[in-house]
């Protein structure tokens, strides 16, 4: 399980959640190891599949060890749970529950994989596995998109000089990476000034400056309405425009239109509200070796008065790690730090069935004995 979660963290996180998986063999040895890469690629356990079966592997009565419960839909892949009963594993030991509800297509693997017959147990890890996820566990419970905040600022935290102009603060090389960021979310949000005052596109865009395969929604929120000319609008109709300053009503709407990542671009306010509101799941700076002294801050009043109220934020080392050089930029990739001393949601996981008995975490094995 420790390998299945090191191998999680090397995906995106996103739409979905950070997922390893490792096939040992009847002597319990690993054979195979597997991670998510991101929206629309092979989960973990089809990952660790499909190298099996690239490598002339059989898994027939091997044990797969994963993060999280193998989901049961047919979204953008397949199944995995079918993809594990097809492949001939015959044991499958997971770390915590899918946390959708019960109805929710995706739910229900572990179900689907012992009424084929499968040995399935659950709880190892557990812990680990929720902190691992936790903001996008988070996001599903309160049926809205995971958010990830970007900033691209000076070494003064300034995002545009006094005359406004902000092009480009960011190297090449930070610039590349955001594109590439785009190309894998749902949706990405600015405020009305920010379209009123840069007028940008919005969209994602490959090394030759032509556009990516897969564009995002591009979305406008605030009062003003969107000039017609503005090139935000483009000419594909992913423009969506929502009269609203709060936050959470963006989020709602936008979850309702099919939205599962969104990206926040600015400007201020905008990140501001939403850092206010305690909505950003995972936070992206790029940090130019640039002093301007004066200009447009990152960030306006968070309603912070004290030190004491002050947000608390950690490194992450997922989707690429804590920190990166990027040309002459370092990337810093944050998560919120954990507020309560317990992980409560979802809880851990606990099989009853007669073929299925949760585990016991390694502290408690210790403890007690094999």
């Amino acid at each position: 399980m420790d390998s299945a979660l090191a191998a999680a963290l090397q995906g995106p996180r996103g739409a979905n959640p950070l997922v390893g998986a490792v096939v040992i063999d009847a002597h319990g040895t690993p054979i195979i190891t597997g991670f998510h890469r991101g929206a629309g690629t092979a989960h973990a356990e089809a990952d660790a599949i499909d190298q099996a079966r690239a490598a002339g592997q059989d898994l027939n009565g091997t044990t797969m060890v994963v993060t999280l419960e193998p989901c049961n839909h047919c979204g953008r892949t397949g199944p995995c749970a079918q993809a594990i009963i097809e492949a001939g594993i015959a044991d499958v030991v997971y770390a915590v529950d899918d946390p959708h509800d019960p109805h929710d297509p995706a739910a229900g693997g572990a179900a689907t994989l012992r009424a084929a017959g499968v040995r399935v147990r659950s709880g190892l890890g557990a812990e680990a596995a929720l902190d691992l996820n936790r903001r996008w566990f988070d996001a599903v419970a309160d049926s809205r998109p995971f958010v990830t905040l970007h900033i691209a600022q000076t070494l003064d935290s300034r995002i545009a000089a006094s005359d406004g102009t902000s092009q480009w603060i960011s190297s090449p090389e930070s610039l590349a990476d955001n594109h590439a960021l785009r190309g894998r979310i749902d949706a990405i949000l600015v405020g009305t000034q920010t379209v009123l005052v840069d007028n940008p596109r919005l969209t994602a865009r490959g090394a030759d400056g032509e556009p990516a395969a897969r564009q995002p929604l591009r979305v406008v929120m605030g009062y003003r309405g969107i000039p017609e000319g503005a090139a935000i609008n483009g000419d594909d109709g992913k423009v969506l425009h929502l009269p609203t300053r709060d936050p959470r009503e963006a989020l709602e709407e936008l979850f309702s239109a099919g939205v599962r990542h969104l990206m926040v671009e600015g400007g201020s306010r905008i990140l501001s509200a939403f850092l206010a509101a305690g909505l950003v799941d995972e936070l992206i700076v790029y940090l130019a070796p640039t002093l301007l002294g004066s200009g447009t801050p990152a960030l306006e009043d968070l309603g912070i008065t004290t030190l004491a109220d002050a947000q608390q934020w950690e490194w992450d080392a997922a989707s690429g790690g804590a920190v990166q050089l990027l040309g002459r930029d370092l990337r810093l990739h944050l998560r919120p730090t954990l507020t309560h001393p317990a992980l409560t949601r979802p809880p851990a996981a606990s099989n009853t069935s007669a073929d299925s008995t949760p585990l016991r975490t390694a502290a408690e094995t210790a403890a007690g004995g094999n």
